[in-house]
């Protein structure tokens, strides 16, 4: 039996994992689970890395005794500056801050739109890492004046447990600083747009060694947190489309070679790196992060509800009664979702949510829809026809959720499993020590041993009458 540690580190939540394989089961232990709260300091959003970095250090230490690996992933574009010393210069700011607000046409006054996805292939989206550094330029901000490097952020763990100064390739295709046609950052997009190029580090695969933790090796996962998910999708064919469902959507399909085509561009799709030379051609939707705020708005308010709390008031709302984008811009910042949602209604000329449950209703039936969108588009743009879609992660858990997306796509959903990402991240490194030849056969074990939901469409017809309804009301690509 060997064991490896998967450290996942979500906007909500971290945990550290033990993933076990023993030649025929392949399984993930939580042995450490933390919050993950940000801070805000004079009306900056900040991620607290000193913490997390407390709580890392914790997890691994109740894991380490026969550790064969250690493997970081989190969530995309965030990143941290370090001075010459190689100390820390700032906490890492928050991507949802205010910061980058106009940000995208300030960068297309130096470099047009256009040119920016034909070297990048990825969507536009304004927490990505380019227009957080463009707001670092445009602030002549003294941070970035003193920075001697730039490490993503699961590379600045990566750092403090080896001292390597190095990026992985997964999560540097999420900072619209990569052009994969040059296979490196893209120096010349940077200097155009004022970012120093002098901070950037060597960019490396995952799976490679970055160095030893306490006598523990430290390996590069595809440490961007969709990327470790979709290597532990449980598939044996290749007709299927995925979705990581959670505080993010991440829909799409996997393959070979970047699309970067005029139809990929007007759709506004992205093309991110994946794990042994694949890319996940997919498109970042807002997720349950409205849910999310909800809730938190609700409880302030006196209203306590659990997440099965939340879906059992959906369940018996009316359908299709109020629809929202759910990728319009009022829902990116923190705050008051049901007023949001309910002024979206108002402002589109649609009934206005009066009751909890038509709210978190409208939430789900308009991510099931923006998911039709996607795989219609995804089907276009790719020229691989797609059968089924897998869903992986904590959005498993939410079965109206997964119902109502079978219904919207008129195709079977594959409902498991929840811990892909902690997965995904421990067969990189069994990969790595040689413990799992390939992904193919990781997702043969997976798909024999992992206990997943099937769910049929049932009432395709009617949602998609509620499709021609929902397409109008788009805001955003």
């Amino acid at each position: 039996m060997t064991h490896v540690i998967a450290v996942d580190l979500g906007a909500e939540s971290g945990r550290v994992a033990r993933v076990v394989f023993d030649g025929a089961r392949l399984e993930a232990e939580t042995v450490h689970r933390f919050p993950n709260t940000p801070a805000e300091l004079r009306g900056t959003w900040y991620w607290d890395v000193l913490r997390l970095w407390n709580d890392i250090s914790t997890g691994i230490e109740q894991a380490s005794a026969g550790a064969a690996g250690i493997g970081i992933d989190t969530w995309g574009v965030d990143y941290a500056l370090l001075d010459r010393n190689g100390d820390l210069l700032a906490n890492p700011v928050h991507y949802r801050d205010a910061r980058t607000e106009g940000m995208l046409e300030w960068v297309f006054e130096r470099v047009p739109r256009r040119e920016v996805f034909e070297r990048t292939g990825i969507q536009f989206i304004i927490l990505n890492t380019l227009y957080q550094l463009g707001s670092m330029v445009r602030a002549n901000s003294p941070v970035l004046e003193h920075a001697a490097t730039l490490l993503t952020l699961p590379d600045l763990f990566n750092y403090w447990l080896t001292g390597a100064k190095s990026c992985e390739f997964t999560h540097v295709t999420t900072t619209q600083m990569f052009n994969p046609r040059l296979g490196d950052w893209d120096r010349d997009l940077l200097a155009r747009v004022g970012i120093p190029t002098d901070i950037l580090t060597p960019i490396i695969q995952p799976g490679t060694q970055k160095g030893v933790y306490n006598g523990i090796p430290v390996f590069a996962s595809a440490s961007h947190d969709t990327g470790s998910a979709v290597v532990a999708v449980p598939t044996t064919t290749k007709n299927y489309a995925y979705l990581s469902s959670g505080t993010w959507s991440l829909i799409g399909v996997e393959i070979d070679t970047p699309v970067i085509s005029d139809e990929s561009y007007a759709a506004n799709v992205t093309n991110e790196g994946g794990a042994y030379g694949t890319y996940r051609l997919l498109k970042n939707i807002m997720g349950l992060w409205i849910a999310q705020q909800c809730r938190a708005t609700w409880a302030a308010a006196g209203r306590e509800y659990s997440y099965d709390d939340l879906v059992a008031l959906a369940h018996e709302a009316e359908p299709f009664r109020s629809l929202i984008d759910v990728d319009d811009g009022v829902f990116m910042p923190p705050g008051d979702m049901p007023a949001r949602i309910r002024a979206f209604c108002q402002r589109t000329g649609q009934p206005i949510p009066e009751t909890d449950g038509q709210v978190i209703r409208a939430v789900y039936e308009s991510l099931a829809l923006k998911y039709r969108h996607y795989i219609d588009q995804f089907e276009v743009i790719s020229g691989q026809s797609i059968d089924r879609l897998h869903i992986i992660g904590g959005g498993v858990q939410n079965r109206l959720l997964c119902q109502m997306t079978a219904d919207s796509l008129g195709r079977e959903v594959i409902a498991g499993p929840v811990e892909a990402t902690l997965l995904g991240n421990g067969i990189v490194q069994l990969i790595a020590v040689g413990e799992l030849g390939s992904i193919s056969e990781a997702r043969e074990v997976l798909s024999r041993i992992i206990t997943t939901q099937t769910y049929e469409p049932k009432h395709h017809a009617a949602w998609t009458e509620a499709f021609a309804r929902f397409m109008p009301l788009l805001t955003t690509l």
